[in-house]
């Protein structure tokens, strides 16, 4: 998962640039990166950390600029190598710099296409480095080497649609000219716009959530839709274009349950108000599933989970208590590579308050349930602290298969709901009851906020892949790669725990 920014202005871009990143932070902890434009030249700094870690003020100073793109990294292909941190560049045709959130199912047949047919050498394993050259290959064909006008970007991004395949959102920079910015035809992944008038000027953001419009400042003026490119050029004008046949909006159903922030707003859906939801809709199933009286208190595990857990305590008429404090200097466990360092992170990351737990039969709510390493440590710390009972709600339901379009879940021997039963579930995790939300009340808790938005991409629960080119064949691979990685692979990834543990190297 990942998270994009690209800004034209008519004032330097680099702080601004920076303080968005820092709002999509959540999105990416493993690596961040700003690329500006000045004039014909290109200013770039990239590696492993936070962004605040990453940019120090000597880097700062050298990203020159009116316009320019910023990435947040976790990667879920390719490596942790700071090689493959984004943004990235070529300098055919005219020099393109792009950052990207999602993944291409396709890539590694569009990487051999890149080098036998199309004559371009890619030098990582990071589909984004294949995403950027497919770009600039169509863009050079409809060019022709000439200086593009809106109409030869919007037939390129046309091109790239039919040949790419998966979930993408994409800001790029074209030396000189403008920023760039497109959507998956099938709207996995989020992308809005925002704009900033003054008097003086119209300057425009694009990004992939609208809390980092707000922080900076910019309006939100809509989502860039399914299929959808739009082009702002330099000089602040505005042109966009439907680039795809027969697009329609799938959106990711995990951005709503766990990975956008709160205070964001997807596809004209607010990300609190799907939560709310979800907790009204888990605790219909709560009072179908336990009988009356099997619950003293609920708590939730934070922090995505705080509104569900809220809206069902007064849903069942329960008492709602913070039992588990969160220290906020810990990275997300579900982001952490390596089940021994999520399990041991966790007593890093909680801590209970034991008078809370004491003799009660509590009702911990989470936002989900994925490899259930957490979920077992935290109903061991709720038995240490004296509960009598504990019983864990997910506000989403089982997550049964992986996901290939952006999260890190990409094998199913990760994932505890693969190939078992809830009651064998509650038992692998300890608990003495587990209730999951179901399938279809997930989606009405998203479609009831904003009714426009009829499909989803619920993948990871259902095992129905909206792209339908993700065959059985295609995850084992993705599965033999992820038990048996390359040499390169192991030392990266080790160097890039070893800079979690120590904050900045």
């Amino acid at each position: 998962m990942c998270g994009i920014v690209g800004v034209v202005s008519h004032n330097p871009v680099n702080q601004l640039i920076y303080d968005a990143l820092l709002l999509l932070q959540h999105r990416g902890q493993d690596a961040a990166g700003i690329a500006t434009n000045h004039g014909n030249a290109f200013a770039m700094h990239k590696a492993n950390g936070l962004v605040r870690d990453v940019f120090r003020t000597r880097n700062m100073r050298s990203l020159l600029g009116t316009s320019g793109i910023g990435h947040v990294r976790y990667p879920t292909a390719g490596t942790p190598s700071e090689e493959e941190a984004q943004p990235f560049y070529v300098n055919a045709p005219f020099g393109i710099t792009l950052a990207h959130n999602g993944n291409l199912t396709n890539w590694e047949q569009l990487k051999r296409e890149m080098f036998k047919i199309d004559r371009r050498h890619i030098n990582t394993d990071s589909d984004s480095e294949v995403l950027l050259n497919v770009l600039a290959h169509e863009i050079q064909q409809a060019t022709s080497g000439y200086t593009p006008d809106p109409a030869a970007l919007f037939k390129a991004v046309s091109i790239l649609h039919q040949r790419v395949k998966g979930a993408y959102a994409a800001v790029a920079q074209i030396a000189g000219m403008g920023l760039l910015a497109f959507r998956d035809p099938l709207g996995i992944r989020p992308l809005c716009l925002g704009i900033l008038e003054t008097e003086h000027s119209i300057e425009y953001m694009v990004a992939s959530e609208s809390v980092a419009l707000d922080g900076a400042g910019f309006r939100f003026l809509r989502d860039v839709q399914p299929g959808e490119a739009v082009f702002i050029s330099n000089e602040g004008k505005l042109y966009s274009q439907q680039c795809a046949e027969n697009p329609s909006l799938n959106p990711c159903a995990f951005e709503y349950v766990y990975f956008a922030r709160p205070d964001s707003v997807l596809d004209g859906a607010s990300v609190y108000a799907t939560r709310l939801k979800m907790g009204e809709f888990l605790a219909h199933k709560v009072k179908q599933d336990l009988r009356a009286g099997e619950i003293d208190v609920v708590m939730p595990i934070p922090d995505s989970s705080r509104p569900s857990a809220m809206q069902l305590a007064q849903e069942l008429n329960l008492d709602y208590r913070e039992g588990l404090i969160k220290n906020r200097y810990i990275g997300r466990t579900f982001l952490m590579p390596g089940q021994a360092i999520r399990r041991k992170s966790v007593r890093q990351k909680l801590n209970t308050i034991s008078s809370e737990f004491k003799g009660k039969s509590v009702l911990l709510v989470d936002d989900s349930v994925v490899r259930g390493t957490t979920s077992r440590e935290i109903v061991q710390m709720a038995r240490e602290a004296g509960a009598r009972r504990v019983i864990i709600a997910s506000a989403a339901p089982p997550v049964r298969y992986p996901n290939v379009y952006g999260i890190d879940m990409p094998t199913r021997g990760e994932l505890i709901a693969h190939g078992r039963t809830e009651v064998e579930i509650a038992a692998e995790i300890t608990a003495d009851a587990l209730v999951y939300q179901d399938i279809e009340a997930l989606k009405r808790s998203i479609s009831s906020v904003n009714p426009a938005i009829t499909r989803f991409d619920t993948s990871c629960f259902d095992g129905s892949y909206v792209t339908g080119d993700v065959t059985r064949e295609y995850l084992d691979r993705l599965e033999v790669a992820r038990k048996n990685p390359p040499p390169q692979l192991e030392d990266a990834a080790r160097s890039q725990l070893n800079l979690n543990r120590n904050g900045n190297e």
